[in-house]
């Protein structure tokens, strides 16, 4: 169960990288409010996990399940590009995650 948590948490990792691009300097208050739901959750969720989880692979693979979400979501919704180069570091980026997740 603690793995669904950290995937949770990464998730809602995105959510609130997401949320800063509309803070406003947080006058915007209802994605001033989602940031903070969000990194709230998300960390909640990476504390859960990490009590079963080494921290160092809870925190890598959380981190990673952010910046991949991140990415991809900037890609998708905002017009980043999307190049060769960049999938095949996204890609490693994904098998990193996988060989912590299998050697943990």
């Amino acid at each position: 169960m603690a793995w669904v948590w950290l995937i949770l948490g990464g998730c809602f990792e995105v959510g609130f990288t997401t949320c800063l691009r509309f803070v406003d300097g947080f006058k915007n208050i209802p994605w001033t409010l989602g940031f903070l739901a969000s990194v709230t959750l998300s960390m909640g969720l990476l504390e859960l996990a990490s009590r079963s989880i080494p921290m160092g692979t809870a925190y890598a693979v959380w981190g990673g399940i952010g910046a991949l979400g991140t990415v991809v979501v900037g890609m998708i919704w905002f017009g980043e590009p999307v190049i060769a180069v960049r999938i095949l570091l996204i890609m490693g980026l994904v098998g990193c995650i996988a060989g912590l997740k299998l050697i943990s």
